[in-house]
């Protein structure tokens, strides 16, 4: 059988892939090396996160993806919540960051007093608040879930085929081969995140790709006993994501965190919590770079992140249910990577810790233009 195009990786980024080519109605089939997903796709916090994109064409992206990712949410009945997202200051110059943020409104955003912060979110630590961002746009999902359920719906909706368990080792096309033998494709989309210098070692090698380790965590199942509403970050994130770069106070910022939380700054912890459908919390991250990745989990880190959680919000009997760590590679100033590894055959790598966020948006657009379509 001859495919219309072969996706390698069943993390998100080759999914949405698969989608966005078996919905114009292509035939499809997507190589994983393992029994199922598990790499950085399922080893995330599960937030469609646009806040975090700067303004511009990266957060129209967002958006269109976020968008995407609705339809997509209600079509396969997976659980999802519109939650929003809530940022918490407790310092002056964080709330000014916030204000300034909020000044520009090139997206929907709100900047709440700290009476209306704990009226919605009452497990929000009172003492020293001064404010807080609400924006309604981020949604939460359970990425263990979805990348375990979206294949059958795929194969069931669009018949897009699926080959787990075999690693694709090389390709010529129409010749893909693989370990359980040679299969013919037109075309050929590589979502492999880390492991892409596997299948295209040169172009990797000129990417300027760089590989990130980080560490999380997850509670106990909380039910119904402790909600906690939108997705919560706090003053580290404000210097961690793109967005908050245009505010004119925020170098000022930076400074103080980096004086008064030198080892935040050393393993780039910043700490977000979201909560899946089971009321379970995932607690991260940190961000570890290159050379200075291992395998073996700092316990260390964990308990700046827990330290750091708790300035921020009171959890009834936490305990630590889960520990994992992720690898994802990203470019120091690109959003993303397309490599265009000759007739018919591209890359998608680089998508950094916004590959939930970006990948529908993202995989349309690079469908789109590789069918010529109009965008």
């Amino acid at each position: 059988m001859m495919y219309d195009v072969g996706v390698v990786g069943a993390g998100i980024m080759g999914l949405a892939h698969a989608y966005q080519f078996a919905r114009r109605g292509l035939k499809a089939i997507v190589f994983e090396r393992h029994a199922r997903a598990q790499g950085a796709s399922v080893r995330n916090f599960g937030m469609i996160w646009p806040i975090g994109q700067p303004a511009g064409s990266a957060y129209e992206l967002a958006r269109h993806s976020r968008d995407q990712w609705l339809k997509v949410l209600r079509d396969t009945g997976l659980w999802h919540r519109e939650c929003g997202s809530l940022h918490l200051a407790y310092h002056d110059d964080e709330a000014q960051v916030l204000r300034e943020f909020a000044a520009e409104a090139d997206r929907p955003c709100e900047l709440w007093t700290p009476n209306q912060v704990l009226d919605r979110v009452p497990a929000v630590v009172p003492a020293g608040l001064k404010a807080g961002l609400w924006s309604p746009t981020e949604l939460a999902v359970e990425p263990r879930q979805f990348l375990g359920d979206f294949p059958a719906y795929l194969n069931r909706t669009f018949g897009v085929e699926f080959s787990f368990g075999n690693p694709v080792l090389g390709f010529d096309l129409p010749r893909i081969l693989t370990v359980d033998g040679v299969l013919q494709c037109r075309r050929l989309v590589i979502c492999t995140g880390v492991d892409f210098r596997e299948l295209a070692p040169k172009a990797f090698a000129t990417s300027g790709l760089i590989p990130v380790k980080l560490q999380m965590m997850r509670s106990q199942p909380y039910g119904d006993r402790f909600r906690l509403g939108p997705h919560l970050a706090a003053g580290l994130t404000l210097r961690h994501y793109a967005s908050f770069a245009r505010c004119p106070t925020l170098s000022a910022l930076a400074r103080r965190l980096d004086a008064e939380l030198p080892e935040y700054k050393r393993y780039g912890i910043h700490v977000l919590v979201s909560q899946n459908g089971a009321g379970e919390l995932t607690l991260g991250d940190s961000h570890v770079y290159g050379d200075e990745i291992t395998p073996f989990d700092d316990m260390h880190i964990d308990e700046l992140v827990l330290a750091y959680l708790r300035t921020f919000l009171m959890v009834p009997d936490l305990a630590i249910a889960s520990r994992w760590h992720g690898v994802y590679v990203k470019h120091p100033t690109l959003p993303h990577v397309i490599a265009d590894l000759g007739t018919e055959v591209r890359a998608i790598s680089g998508v950094g810790g916004a590959g939930m966020t970006l990948s529908f948006g993202l995989a349309e657009l690079v469908v789109a233009q590789w069918l010529g379509e109009r965008t």
